[in-house]
C-alpha cells in the first residue's frame, strides 16, 4: 500500500474525538505483518477486548500502513491514528531523550532490567514528560529482548572488539562501538548475510539469536555472542492523551495492566525461541557461542556511559533520563 503523506492525511483526518465507551482504538506497528513481534502484538490487540470488559477494541497495523515508522507521533496527536507499538529511538530527531531512554546501548543484561526501570526506576514517569508535550500518553513498555551479536571470530571481551569490521545502526550504537575501538559501518538488514558471506564485515549487531539461526547468519559467521552485550530496544505502547484523558480510570488500567502482561508474554515467548535455537546451534557442533563475563559487560557498558553522557548534553530532556538511568544502574549495582 502506498503511504500517504502526513499533511495529507491531517487534511483527511475527522477533527472530532471519540467518547471513552464502546470504541475501536486505531494503532500502528513498526513492525511489519507476519513478523515474529507483530504476531505477538496482534495478541496484545485482541486481549484489550476482554481486559476492558468488550468496551475498547483495539485494531492493530502493521508497519507503513498509513503512514511512515517516523510518523506515527505527529498521527496520533493529530487523530490520524489513536496510536502505536513502537521504537520509541525513531523520535531522536525531536529529542536525543527519546534515542537514550529507547536504547541506551550496553544498559541493560536482560529485559527484566529494562522493564524494572521503566515501571519502578522512574522510566514511565520520564516517557510522560517527554510524550505528553507532544500530545501521546503513554501506556506502557515491552521490548523482543537483548539482541545477539553475529560473528564469524571469537569474541570474548572488549579487547576483541578493536579493529573489527561491523554492521551497526545509526547513532548510539554506531557511537558506542567506534568509542570501543570497533569500526562500525552502515548497511541494512538486507545485505548483512552476503555482506559477512564476502568477508566485507566480520560481526553485525543485527537482531536476536532466533532470527539470526533461522536466517542462515551461523553458517557464515559461527561464534556469535549470547546472550547478547549491547542492544535491546524499548518498545513503547503509547496513545492519543485527549482519548486516554476521555477514558474511564478502569479501562486505563485495563490498558496498562494489559501492556505490563503482554511484555511478559513476549519476553518468555521469544526467550523461548532463542533457548531453542541455541540448543539447535550447540548439537550441530558446527557454532561456538561466546557468552561474555560480567566483568566484560562492565567494561563495555563504562564505555557506552561516556557516549551516553555526550547524548545527555544535547537536550535538558536527555540529561533527565541519564540521571535517571545511571541512578538506577548505579543502585542496582549495574554501574
Amino acid at each position: 500500500m502506498k503511504t500517504l503523506s502526513l499533511a495529507a492525511l491531517v487534511l483527511m483526518s475527522a477533527s472530532s474525538i471519540a467518547m471513552a465507551q464502546d470504541m475501536t482504538l486505531r494503532f500502528q506497528s513498526s513492525d511489519p505483518a507476519g513478523n515474529p513481534n507483530f504476531l505477538l502484538q496482534k495478541q496484545w490487540a485482541e486481549s484489550v477486548l476482554e481486559k476492558t470488559g468488550g468496551t475498547i477494541a483495539v485494531e492493530l497495523l502493521p508497519v507503513e500502513s498509513i503512514v511512515a515508522h517516523n510518523e506515527t507521533q505527529d498521527a496520533i496527536a493529530a487523530g490520524i491514528l489513536d496510536g502505536h507499538v513502537t521504537d520509541t529511538s525513531y523520535f531522536a530527531g525531536k529529542d536525543p531523550a527519546f534515542g537514550l531512554i529507547a536504547n541506551p546501548v550496553g544498559a541493560y543484561g536482560k529485559p527484566e532490567e529494562m522493564l524494572d526501570f521503566m515501571y519502578e526506576g522512574g522510566g514511565k514517569e520520564l516517557m510522560n514528560e517527554l510524550e505528553n508535550p507532544y500530545g501521546l500518553q503513554f501506556i506502557g513498555a515491552t521490548t523482543p529482548g537483548l539482541e545477539a551479536f553475529v560473528s564469524k571470530v571469537p569474541l570474548n571481551g572488549v579487547d576483541d572488539l578493536k579493529g573489527l569490521k561491523m554492521r551497526a545502526p545509526e547513532g548510539l550504537v554506531q557511537q558506542v562501538f567506534a568509542a570501543a575501538g570497533a569500526a562500525p559501518v552502515n548497511l541494512p538488514g538486507s545485505e548483512v548475510f552476503t555482506s559477512l558471506d564476502k568477508g566485507v564485515i566480520d560481526a553485525a549487531d543485527y537482531t536476536v539469536f532466533s532470527t539470526n539461526h533461522a536466517q542462515g547468519m551461523h553458517d557464515v559467521a559461527p561464534h556469535p555472542v549470547y546472550p547478547g552485550f549491547h542492544s535491546m530496544p524499548l518498545v513503547e505502547i503509547s496513545m492519543n492523551k485527549t482519548k486516554w484523558d476521555s477514558l474511564t480510570e478502569d479501562q486505563q488500567a485495563a490498558l496498562e495492566a494489559s501492556v505490563q502482561e503482554f511484555s511478559v508474554m513476549q519476553v518468555a515467548a521469544l526467550r523461548a525461541a532463542d533457548e531453542a535455537a541455541v540448543e539447535e546451534a550447540n548439537a550441530s557442533g558446527e557454532v561456538t557461542i561466546h557468552d561474555w563475563s560480567a566483568e566484560e559487560r562492565a567494561k563495555f557498558r563504562q564505555i557506552a556511559q561516556g557516549e551516553w553522557q555526550k547524548v545527555a548534553e544535547r537536550s535538558e530532556n536527555a540529561q533527565k533520563v541519564y540521571d535517571a538511568l545511571t541512578a538506577y544502574l548505579t543502585e542496582k549495582g549495574l554501574m
